[in-house]
This record gives C-alpha cells, sequence and structure tokens, in this order.
C-alpha cells in the first residue's frame, strides 16, 4: 500500500502549489509536499510586485504589447492575452484573501471606496502596472496563502520532503476484442522524507508540479538554494516534453557584496528613477537602448556584463540618491535596511551590483490549463514553460502567470473531479533500494555540484559561443555518467537528488542553447548575433527518448 493516498499531490509551496491546493480542496482531498520549510520558495523572495492592468490610462492592449515586445517574437500571443485579461480578477481575489497591497496616499472618496492601488514601473513596462507590498510582495502574498492553508482541513502539509521521481502507469484501453496500451499517466511521486531518509510513496489522481526555477544551476543567482529545477527534471525523465530552456533571465541587478548571498535588489528601484552607472560614475545605458535603465531585462544584462568586461571591475553600480530619503526607505524598505547592515546607505551611495541567474522562461510544456502530455499532470508557475514569456519574461509578470494558471489548472482539475473521470487509484510499487549502501563519498557530490555551476556561469551564461557550449556539452557528458553511476549504487540523500537535477536540467539547457543557432531575447551567442524570423521563429522541444 502506498504510504500516502490522496486525490490531489501539490509538489512546491510557491504562489502557485499554494493557490491552486486552496482551490482544489474543496472538492478533494490534497496532499502538499515542499522539500525544506513552507516559506522558502522563490515566491518568498520576490521584491517587485505583480503586472495587472488597474491603471486609468493602461488597458490590456498596452500590457499586452509590452509582454510581446520583451519575448521577442516567441509569445503564445492567445496564453499572453488570456494571462494579462485574468490578472485584476486574481489580484483582487488576493485582495479578499488579505493580502495588503501597498495604496496610493490619497483621501477616500467621498463614497467610501478605498483608495486605488499604488502602481510601479519596471523595466519594458509602457505604463506603471505593478501592484506591490512595499519591495516584499512575494513574501506577503506567501504568507497569506501559507496561513490558509495551513488551517486547511482537507490540506496535509508535509513540510522538509523532498520528491525523487513521478510515478507514472500505462493505461490499458479495451476496443472490442483488443487491448492496447495507450499513453502514460502520472499517479504520484517517490518522496524523500529528510531526516528519517525515508522514502514514503505518494499516490494520486493529479499531481501538480509547482517546483519553481533552476537558478542554482548557476554560481550567481538570485535565487534560494532550493531552485535545483527539481520539476523540469523529473517531468523531462517520465517523458513529459521540455521546451526553450536556452532562455536564461539573468536578473541585472544583484547585490554585490562578500556577505550578500542571493540578495535581489529590485527593478523596481530602476522604476523609481535608479540610474546605473560605472566606477567613474557614467551613466551607460544610453548607450545600449533608447529606453536606458528600463529596457528589458536581457538587454540591461548585457550591458552590464559588457561595461564589466571593457573595464575589468568587478560591478556596476545602482544610484538612486538623487531621489528624496524619506521616498526611498519609504518604498524599499528591506533593500534599505539590507544594504544598510552591510555598510552601504543607498539614500546616499550608489550600491554595487552584478547580474546573476534569475528565472526560467522555458520549463515543461503545458496547455492553457497547465496539463502537460502526461495525463494527470499539471505544471504551474517557473516550472513550466506555457509560452507566456517566450525568450524573455517581462518584469512582474511571473507571479501574474502562477496566479493564473494556478485557477485554470485548478478549474480543470475541479472539472475532473465533479465527473469522476478518474479510474481506482492505482497501487505503484514500493521504493527498491536493494543493493544499495550508505555513501562514504559525499565529495563526489561536492564536486560535480560545484564544477556543473562553474561551467554553466562560464560557458552557458549570458553571452554564449559554439565553443563554450561544446565545452560545456562534453563536460556535462562526463559528469552525468558519473553521476548515474553513483545514483544507483548510493542510498538517496537530499544533496544527491538535487545533484542529479541540476545536472539533468544543465545539459537540457546545453543541448536547448547548442541547437539555436541565431541571437533572441535571453540567448545570446557570438557567432549568430542577429535574431533570424526565417529560420528560428519557432520553440525549441525535447523529450526524452526511451529505449526498449
Amino acid at each position: 500500500m502506498p504510504d500516502i493516498q490522496t486525490d490531489i499531490l501539490v509538489i512546491g509551496s510557491g504562489v502557485a502549489g499554494l493557490m491552486f491546493a486552496l482551490k482544489v480542496a474543496e472538492h478533494g482531498s490534497v496532499a502538499l509536499v515542499t522539500k525544506k520549510e513552507a516559506m522558502e520558495s522563490n515566491t518568498n523572495l520576490a521584491q517587485g510586485g505583480i503586472a495587472s492592468v488597474f491603471g486609468a490610462t493602461d488597458t490590456f492592449d498596452l500590457h499586452i504589447q509590452d509582454t510581446l515586445s520583451s519575448g521577442d517574437g516567441l509569445c503564445n500571443a492567445d496564453v499572453v492575452e488570456m494571462v494579462v485579461k485574468a490578472g485584476p480578477a486574481r489580484i483582487n481575489e488576493l485582495i479578499q484573501l488579505g493580502v495588503r497591497f501597498n495604496l496610493r496616499q490619497e483621501q477616500r472618496s467621498k463614497n467610501g471606496a478605498p483608495p486605488p492601488l499604488d502602481l510601479g514601473r519596471e523595466g519594458g513596462h509602457s505604463h506603471n502596472r505593478i501592484v506591490h507590498a512595499h519591495d516584499l510582495t512575494g513574501r506577503e502574498v506567501e504568507q497569506v496563502l501559507l496561513d490558509l492553508v495551513r488551517s486547511h482541513p482537507n490540506i496535509q502539509l508535509f513540510e522538509n520532503h523532498i520528491a525523487i521521481d513521478l510515478i507514472t502507469q500505462s493505461t490499458r484501453i479495451k476496443r472490442g476484442l483488443v487491448t492496447t496500451t495507450h499513453e502514460d499517466f502520472c499517479c504520484g511521486a517517490y518522496v524523500l522524507e529528510r531526516g528519517s531518509n525515508r522514502v514514503k510513496t505518494f499516490a494520486a489522481h493529479i499531481t501538480l508540479l509547482a517546483t519553481g526555477g533552476a537558478g542554482k544551476v548557476y554560481l550567481y543567482t538570485s535565487n534560494p538554494d532550493i531552485a535545483s529545477g527539481d520539476g523540469i527534471a523529473m517531468a523531462y525523465r517520465a517523458g513529459a516534453t521540455v521546451a526553450n530552456l536556452e532562455f536564461v533571465q539573468f536578473h541585472p541587478t544583484c547585490l554585490y557584496h562578500p556577505l550578500a548571498k542571493n540578495f535581489l535588489i529590485s527593478e523596481a528601484v530602476r522604476g523609481e528613477g535608479g540610474i546605473l552607472i560605472d566606477r567613474q560614475g557614467r551613466a551607460f545605458m544610453a548607450d545600449y537602448d533608447p529606453q536606458k535603465d528600463l529596457a528589458c531585462r536581457d538587454v540591461v544584462a548585457r550591458a552590464i556584463d559588457t561595461e564589466l568586461k571593457k573595464s575589468g571591475d568587478e560591478s556596476v553600480f545602482l544610484d538612486i540618491t538623487h531621489q528624496p530619503a524619506d521616498m526611498i526607505r519609504e518604498r524599499f524598505p528591506n533593500i534599505h535596511a539590507k544594504c544598510l547592515s552591510l555598510g552601504i546607505d543607498m539614500t546616499r551611495q550608489p550600491i554595487p551590483v552584478v547580474p546573476a541567474a534569475h528565472y526560467m522562461c522555458g520549463g515543461v510544456v503545458t496547455d492553457m490549463y497547465g496539463l502537460t502530455d502526461i495525463q494527470n499532470l499539471y505544471a504551474v508557475g517557473e516550472t513550466a514553460c506555457t509560452g507566456l514569456h517566450g525568450a524573455n519574461r517581462l518584469a512582474s509578470n511571473s507571479l501574474l502567470e502562477a496566479l493564473v494558471y494556478a485557477d485554470s489548472a485548478a478549474q480543470a482539475v475541479i472539472t475532473q473531479l465533479k465527473a469522476n473521470l478518474f479510474n481506482p487509484l492505482p497501487q505503484p510499487p514500493a521504493w527498491d533500494d536493494v543493493g544499495t549502501i550508505d555513501s562514504d563519498e559525499m565529495i563526489v557530490v561536492t564536486h560535480n555540484w560545484d564544477e556543473i555551476r562553474r561551467l554553466m556561469w562560464n560557458y552557458v551564461g549570458i553571452v554564449r559561443s559554439d565553443k563554450r557550449l561544446e565545452r560545456a556539452q562534453r563536460r556535462i557528458e562526463t559528469i552525468q555518467s558519473e553521476i548515474h553511476d553513483y545514483y544507483w549504487h548510493f542510498k538517496v540523500v537530499p544533496d544527491l537528488i538535487e545533484l542529479r537535477n541540476i545536472a539533468t536540467v544543465a545539459e537540457l539547457i546545453i543541448k536547448c542553447a547548442r541547437h539555436r543557432k541565431e541571437s533572441r531575447g535571453l540567448h545570446y551567442n557570438l557567432q549568430y548575433p542577429k535574431r533570424d524570423d526565417r529560420r528560428w521563429l519557432k520553440d525549441t522541444v525535447l523529450r526524452r527518448q526511451f529505449v526498449g
């Protein structure tokens, strides 16, 4: 018998997983698995906000056009329209649940209506449309949703449980006298409980991947340590299609300080007038784009990378000292406090910044309801490739996408539950680790982890070349062979699970990057510096080939 039987298994506790779980829990039992504490997620670190149309002069068409422009030709226009138009309803839903967004500082109107939302602006946006809670938007949303999840009677929360692999079975279909094997369907996952190192079998009618991104594939990242690409790797191993993994977004402005780990300086700082300067105080973004400091992230990240390579400096600087000090402290209390703790007063000093890996625009391919091409397996949030982001995500569209797809996936699953479309819950085999032993060579794990992250930063980073990608491909194949041998000989532990996943995702990124012989959006190859719509106006699609 499985250790846990449930109607719905949710893997991941960011905004996408939490919102989905709350919606479907009214119609079935939910088990929510998260690899560390539930608050440890990319959502919790999201500073800027959620892009949505609320301004008097803003329109859906303008937000749609900004998203399409940022995506550099590869967005799915139908998806963009659906997500943008659903935005206000999802924001209002969060407000009803108790999320406290910043309001404009003005008196209530005579009819007693509350003041309108305070709307910020970020790179690539033609209007102010970033709904935010100071500079801790993700934390505010995460905390409200997590409190609701913890108190819901139909949701079991399994913290410190890390998923290893999905469980799939083939569907047997009888047509007349002939029984055929149809496509695989997902029926749960194997999950390791931290501490006890016991592997549990979770059986479920529906499984949803909401595991976030894969920033830890790179040496420098704004992501937390949990961002090891688990959902993408598991789905790919199970046979799901993945796409567009060459499009890795590097955030232009991460705090550069030896004591600052993964700390992001929000794009909203530039939205409020922050200017990028070099060590001599020269503002350089006008050399790269007419929008200057509010250009799209790929442009700004490459500009900073170019400036650093030319100067040999370790960082550039983000200067907002020309704005009133009280405004800076009020608008960016978290960033101000963090910088001050490191001896940097952003009201008086420019902030040293560098680019870092931030967001995966590619992922597990889904339809407009978050369904993958494996039956009963859904993916939402950064794990998924929905078609919204194309070759480059527009700032603050990430939480928007997570909310909209959590809702659409929930509606699809609720329809299935109401129609009782499921077969009896299968009894997947128990985890088998016969013949494995406890490892006495963890140095293999730590060495390969470090090597992958360094080779990805050096060879598959902001600027790429055929030679760099070829070197990366050769090395990752060798590392994969070592990991495969190690995985099947030793008992699994969390570090080995994550190493296996970042190696898989790294290999997929390299393969996608080698395939695309042009420069588009976040993918820039020195050998092919121009965009080529005639040959490459298409997604890069990969699916695992099973032998036998």
